[in-house]
């Protein structure tokens, strides 16, 4: 169900069929797997058995005598190379130092120590099989709880605090809530997530000409790759270059390059030979850094008309031995306001080191602000005895009410939550189904209806690398556009949207623009997929870089014409002169005369078609604002769940294509259902990871995904094409509105459990009248 859209224009706002499925649905693609160059060896790594402990000995003579194993490597191997890991903002990762392979101590079980490169991956396994390592062992840090109680991970620290941060001190603050009418607290414990992209890692790389590299990984920026890779081996980064066509996902993990695909890389270095590594479902569900796993406990406080006065917050996040970047919830902390009126806010977040694969982004890594807010407004409102709707409207900023500043001082302009929410109403009749509820409990059946409204703070300006993007628009000489633009995709659409503001923009044919993004050294600098910006900021300088283009064209066009530029238009290819049909030309032939008859161009212009521009969003953040509903039903006998209706009422500003858009809804909200319902990267008391196949850790189904329905209101950003993003907002906003709908449903049986997933085990036991210990 799509409601219809304003501002559509010839392309703008069109359901354009995407450009890249072709190639994608009829095995066309190329992924890192499908690279294949003459004489590459591959990678596979002998990884710790144990999650923590000192490596006694290691003999690896059976796997070095193997037929077709070329050389089993160690970290005194890679030593001849600095192979240091950098974040993706190209800085030094500010926690434990980082290196493809483990010396001494491991610290996971799956810490990678050594590593076969042979000439087939089958040798390499066999090979890796055979490799004998005495450890011992020590009991691990597992929890936050042990991280706090425990011996050091990583000796030569104070403990194992790796980040801590929280708000400026408010001597008020305790006084503001012992005083308040109404206070509530709650606990959310939020499980370990596997990422689980459908593409897992993988690299291959090329040691080519003299000191000159290139690699083919899967990444979410080809630039970010080759830069981190230039720095980790010292190397200039114009001797790196990095191809990344197509990648089936990326959601953070990707951001930047990881001790695997580093190993692979110095292999190939040490060895002067193509090495290739690709990360099989075993390692990609144990050994890639996990998302997610943190607690918060939340506290708000009202006045006695439900207006809230303050919130608190204490957040712990679980960061493994090595994590991405050491995450204490500055993001959760930023973003936890977000559309409310925050009188008063507390926050203290600390990162804690444990022996368990090291924490990743993942999809909109502040997730649980939403979930833990959320999930407390509904809490509160059934305290006070108000409708969960009506404490959101008491407490959501108002049109009139900003521009202003959330407590730590980040501008909120421009929003549309309370808008969302009203449209939202206007698809779903609450009062209609408090009486359906209502019935279906005298028949023993339990339904229940979750809210929730948020921001989403996309297109982040103001942080290395998240500060621009570059756009390089071409005519060639035959009329086609191609684009070389500093995005990159891993499964967004990018060829399309992208080709459709460039048709708008240049009054050209969609089919006949060409999008490249896939090469670091084709295209301008930019950090590619991260933080649901492409649209916005690579929106922007596309439209600035075509606007440049189209003046060039009209003058050129009016110049050779004897015409006025105010009246040359370009229209379907055709450059056109108003009043003047005969004297219309084929974009081909306007380029023919740029290209091969600079006689007749105007005095002093350069010959040829292209333009470029480097472009940056005018606000730290260009927000989105949305609203949901869902309606469940909860099997008393099995404790399944069954999403009934979603509803997904967004502003995400000027659509480019509204397909795409609502794709990127129902791919965040799918995933928001398998962390709330399924999802569990699970690991015993000894550090071993538990769920190692998709049977043990469970993926939604197309069973438990319903048929979304989109409504959406459009509020122009005040920026180039009024574009705001959308990738990260399903998953941000499905997460509580699931939440809230499971406990609308358990009312009956009391307050659900603090930690997720909501599994039909969890919600079975407490639907028992006496369930068991």
């Amino acid at each position: 169900m799509n409601a219809p859209i304003s501002g559509a224009g010839r392309y703008i706002g069109q359901r354009v069929l995407r450009k890249e499925d072709l190639r994608l649905l009829t095995g066309r693609g190329q992924f890192v797997d499908d690279i294949s160059i003459p004489g590459v060896l591959h990678v596979a790594y002998i990884r710790s058995q144990i999650a923590r402990g000192r490596i006694t000995s290691m003999d690896l003579d059976a796997a070095r005598a193997v037929p077709g194993v070329h050389a089993v490597l160690t970290a005194a191997d890679l030593g001849v190379f600095t192979t240091k890991i950098w974040s993706m903002h190209l800085t030094e990762v500010g926690g434990p130092l980082t290196r493809p392979l483990s010396n001494e101590n491991v610290r996971y079980v799956g810490d990678p120590v050594a590593m076969v490169v042979a000439e087939s991956r089958y040798i390499a396994e066999d090979a890796a099989a055979l490799a004998w390592i005495e450890y011992e062992e020590e009991d691990p840090l597992i929890t936050v709880e042990d991280a706090m109680n425990g011996p050091l991970v990583h000796p030569g620290t104070d403990n194992n605090i790796v980040r801590e941060v929280q708000t400026p001190p408010n001597p008020e603050f305790d006084n503001i809530v012992a005083s308040a009418a109404h206070v509530m607290t709650s606990t959310l414990r939020h499980q370990r997530i596997a990422q689980s992209t459908m593409e897992a890692r993988g690299v291959v790389s090329n040691p080519t000409g003299m000191g000159e590299l290139t690699v083919h990984i899967g990444c979410q920026s080809t630039h970010i790759a080759s830069a981190a890779i230039a720095m980790a081996f010292d190397l200039p980064e114009n001797k790196v270059r990095v191809v990344a066509k197509d990648v089936g996902g990326g959601f953070g993990l990707k951001a930047q390059p990881w001790r695997e695909e580093i190993g692979a890389i110095a292999a190939s270095l040490l060895l002067r030979r193509p090495v290739k590594w690709i990360e099989d479902r075993l390692e990609a569900l144990t050994t890639s850094c996990p998302a997610r796993e943190s607690d918060i406990t939340t506290t708000m406080a009202f006045d006695k008309d439900a207006k809230l006065l303050a919130l608190d917050c204490v957040y712990n996040s679980n960061n493994g031995a090595y994590p991405h970047m050491p995450d204490a919830g500055m993001p959760v902390m930023m973003f936890m306001p977000g559309p409310y009126r925050i009188p008063a806010y507390r926050f203290v977040g600390k990162a804690w080191l444990t022996n368990t694969v090291g924490l990743g982004g993942y999809r909109a890594p502040w997730a649980i602000e939403s979930l833990a807010r959320e999930s407390l407004f509904d809490k509160a409102a059934r305290q006070i005895g108000i409708d969960p709707v009506e404490i959101r409207r008491r407490n959501l900023l108002t049109a009139s009410e900003v521009p202003t500043r959330n407590p730590l001082g980040i501008e909120i302009d421009n929003i549309t939550p309370i808008e969302c929410l009203d449209n939202l109403l206007t698809k779903i009749d609450v009062p209609a189904f408090r009486a359906e509820q209502a019935e279906a409990r005298k028949q023993g059946r339990y339904m229940g209806l979750g809210i929730a409204t948020y921001i989403e703070p996309t297109a982040a300006n103001g942080v290395f690398p998240l500060l621009s993007d570059h756009a390089q628009i071409r005519i060639d000489h035959a009329g086609k556009v191609i684009a070389n633009l500093s995005t990159h995709s891993q499964g967004q659409g990018i060829e399309t949207t992208h080709a459709q503001i460039i048709a708008e923009q240049l009054g050209v044919n969609v089919d006949d623009v060409t999008i490249y993004q896939d090469d670091s050294t084709r295209s301008g600098f930019g950090p590619g997929g991260a933080g649901s910006r492409q649209a916005v900021v690579a929106g922007g300088a596309i439209i600035r870089a075509a606007r440049l283009l189209t003046e060039k064209i009209k003058a050129i066009a009016a110049h050779a014409l004897n015409a006025n530029p105010d009246d040359v238009t370009i229209e379907d290819g055709m450059v056109k002169v108003a009043g003047a049909e005969a004297m219309s030309r084929s974009l081909k032939e306007i380029a023919m005369l740029a290209y091969g008859d600079p006689k007749r161009l105007p005095p002093g212009m350069e010959g040829g078609l292209d333009a470029q521009y480097r472009y940056t969003a005018p606000r730290m953040f260009t927000h989105a604002s949305a609203a949901h509903a869902c309606v469940v039903e909860v099997d008393a006998e099995t404790g399944f769940v069954n999403i009934k209706r979603w509803i997904s009422s967004e502003d995400c500003g000027v659509q480019i294509n509204p397909a795409i858009v609502e794709g990127q809804i129902a791919g965040g909200v799918t995933q928001a259902i398998g962390v709330v319902l399924h999802e569990e990267f699970t690991i015993d008391s000894r550090g071993n990871p538990t769920a190692v196949t998709f049977k043990d850790y469970h993926l939604p189904a197309i069973s438990d995904v319903p048929t979304f329905e989109y409504t959406h209101i459009t509020t122009p950003a005040d920026n180039e094409g009024g574009f705001r993003g959308v990738g990260e907002g399903g998953i941000i906003i499905g997460g509580p509105t699931l939440l809230n709908a499971i406990a609308d449903a358990m009312l009956p049986f009391g307050d659900l459990p603090d930690d997720l997933p909501m599994s039909p085990t969890k919600l079975h036991k407490l639907m028992q009248p006496n369930p068991p210990a």
